[in-house]
């Protein structure tokens, strides 16, 4: 059993992938023994019109039953009226979670609206994920160069909400060393592994994060599925530790937002 906490729904605009197409998706998820993913839209990345993008994805996510997906609605508060686009994923959509792309709709951590949409966030018990990065800077068209999210304020924010669960997403090519610790003391942050690389890369990021704080993630479809299974199997972790990361922390995650 596994879960999958970094997936996305449609296409990247810039290549095709071999899972971007739901059918193919599922079909993965079932030979490799996946049994639920988080999933957000890659049309929120790019899309004024938030409140379509994750309509179409919590009808997506409704309509499949191979496997069990769980909607994250996007939220842009660069965009007028994004608190109501918040308020719908919530309430309409019943979503136990947002995720969030500052370097894609133009804001830094350090400005008060990221603030803000955290606060709303924890205020409706909305897991939030934030994106660091999407797509290595070395195969961004030249056009199209997104810098990572620069994640320094992260832990002060996250100190001064005991409420909000925050899971960082495709963060570890960037973040490590000096800013890693700080982060993993700040509070209720957790981190998924779709971007961890190196030998015993895992297994580090478990020494200095402990097990449950670290979640099974692929970044499906820009990512395989298999190589985040290959980090987990190259780790060398106990059963206990192994189930952890691959379920059980998820699981746990889950519960206090499911409506």
């Amino acid at each position: 059993m596994r879960i999958d906490v970094n997936a996305n729904l449609s296409r990247w605009p810039f290549r095709r992938t071999p899972c971007d197409e739901l059918p193919r998706l599922v079909e993965t998820y079932r030979k490799h023994g996946v049994t639920q993913a988080w999933v957000g839209s890659l049309d929120g990345l790019f899309h004024r019109d938030m409140a379509g993008v994750n309509l179409r994805l919590a009808e997506a996510c409704r309509q499949e039953r191979g496997v069990e997906l769980v909607p994250f609605g996007s939220v842009n508060p660069m965009l007028p009226d994004w608190q109501d686009d918040l308020r719908r994923c919530a309430e309409q959509h019943r979503m136990p979670g947002i995720r969030l792309h500052p370097n894609y709709h133009g804001y830094r951590l350090d400005e008060p609206v990221f603030a803000q949409v955290l606060d709303l966030a924890a205020r409706r018990g909305l897991i939030v994920q934030l994106a660091i990065r999407m797509d290595d800077p070395r195969v961004q068209p030249p056009l199209m160069r997104v810098p990572d999210v620069d994640a320094k304020p992260l832990a002060e924010l996250v100190k001064a909400r005991p409420g909000l669960r925050l899971v960082l997403l495709n963060s570890l090519a960037t973040i490590g060393g000096a800013l890693l610790a700080p982060l993993a003391a700040a509070g209720n942050i957790w981190f998924e592994i779709a971007m961890k690389e190196g030998v015993a890369g895992v297994a580090q990021l478990v020494h200095a994060v402990s097990a449950q704080r670290v979640l099974f993630g692929s970044h499906l479809p820009l990512f395989p599925l298999e190589s985040a299974m290959l980090k987990i199997q190259e780790a060398g972790l106990d059963n206990a530790c192994r189930l952890a990361i691959e379920h059980r922390n998820a699981q746990q995650l889950l519960r206090p937002a499911t409506r």
